[in-house]
């Protein structure tokens, strides 16, 4: 078979193919790779040896190759695993924070809370807007029809009240 030949076949089957090995090695990119090198090995066979069925090597290739991907991540991953340690794996620091960080974190959620319930029901409302749904002045002005300014000023008063009670916290700690 000559590589006219090959070249019309890959073509009517690149699509299916890809598609194929895409679900085997579930990585869209891999998948390319792999019927390139389908390609290429496919051309060198035929440079080797007659193929009657094209169409079905093709694909056998295709599938043969990410075979070997597979097994070669699983080869891979089971490698580094055993490189390592007992000692070294219980080493890695957790990303968790730790017990006392925790504790802390609490801490200051309580005393947020706290300070915020001592807020004006305007400062509240502002403070909600501006921090947990992202508004703008602009828009929180227009929602509680006062002036940009007003919410700006406001916001810097509870901004300056949330820092004091993370300064007092941070003393305490």
């Amino acid at each position: 078979m000559s590589s006219s030949n090959l070249d019309t076949v890959f073509l009517a089957q690149r699509t299916p193919l890809l598609r194929t090995l895409a679900r085997m090695v579930k990585n869209p990119s891999i998948a390319e790779e792999l019927v390139q090198e389908t390609y290429l090995r496919v051309a060198r066979t035929l440079l080797q040896r007659k193929v009657e069925h094209l169409e079905p090597f093709l694909f056998q290739t295709g599938r043969n190759l990410a075979l070997d991907h597979l097994r070669h991540l699983r080869m891979q991953s089971r490698t580094l695993m055993e490189d390592i340690s007992d000692e070294e794996l219980q080493a890695v620091p957790s990303g968790a924070p730790s017990a006392e960080e925790g504790l802390h974190a609490e801490q200051l959620l309580e005393r947020l809370g706290s300070t915020v319930e001592r807020l004006t029901p305007r400062q509240q409302q502002i403070f909600i807007l501006s921090r947990l749904n992202g508004c703008g002045y602009a828009e929180i002005a227009e929602q509680l029809e006062v002036s940009a300014s007003t919410v700006q000023k406001e916001l810097k008063l509870i901004m300056a009240i949330c820092i004091d009670v993370l300064d007092r916290l941070e003393e305490t700690r």
